[in-house]
């Protein structure tokens, strides 16, 4: 994997190569029931339509730590399953976080023969606490992006969650 960061940047890239294929990948994006499988373990939800809604709901765990009923949300730009997804971050799990600027996360997602390269960009311009979580700088959030997408590709590569 391949992480490019830089403190004075506001986009933030992470790379990652997964043997799976591009609909496998999109599906452990978008859909409900997979993306509980990894990472944090919330319930997504996406309207995968330009204008239509995104949302994280906690986990039963997460709810036992005082997680409000909707975590992150945001609104879908661009849905191109299953290669390029483009929307709006925003997370609500605290009021400094929910008082940042809304943030652009796009995922894309391109076929390497046996395997598929996912490429997470988030542009985190106004959002420095954002920021700092995603990219895994503050111990109590969790790993950010890299700890998510790794723990994509374990359960995609082997049905083993690393949580």
């Amino acid at each position: 994997m391949s992480t490019v960061t830089d403190a004075r940047a506001t986009t933030q890239i992470y790379r990652i190569f997964i043997k799976a294929t591009p609909e496998a990948i999109w599906t452990a994006i978008t859909d409900p029931e997979w993306a509980g499988r990894y990472g944090y373990g919330g319930h997504v939800e996406y309207e995968l339509r330009p204008g239509g809604q995104y949302r994280v709901r906690p986990s039963d765990e997460m709810r036992a730590y005082g997680a409000p009923d909707v975590m992150l949300v945001g609104e879908v730009i661009e849905a191109e399953a299953p290669r390029r997804l483009v929307q709006t971050w925003h997370p609500l799990w605290d009021p400094a976080s929910a008082a940042e600027a809304v943030t652009r996360l796009t995922w894309e997602i391109e076929p390497q023969g046996t395997f598929s390269k996912l490429t997470v960009s988030h542009d985190v311009a106004g959002a420095p606490l954002a920021g700092r979580m995603v990219n895994g700088d503050v111990p109590e959030a969790g790993g950010g992006w890299d700890w998510i997408i790794s723990d994509m590709k374990s359960v995609l590569e082997t049905g083993v969650s690393m949580r």
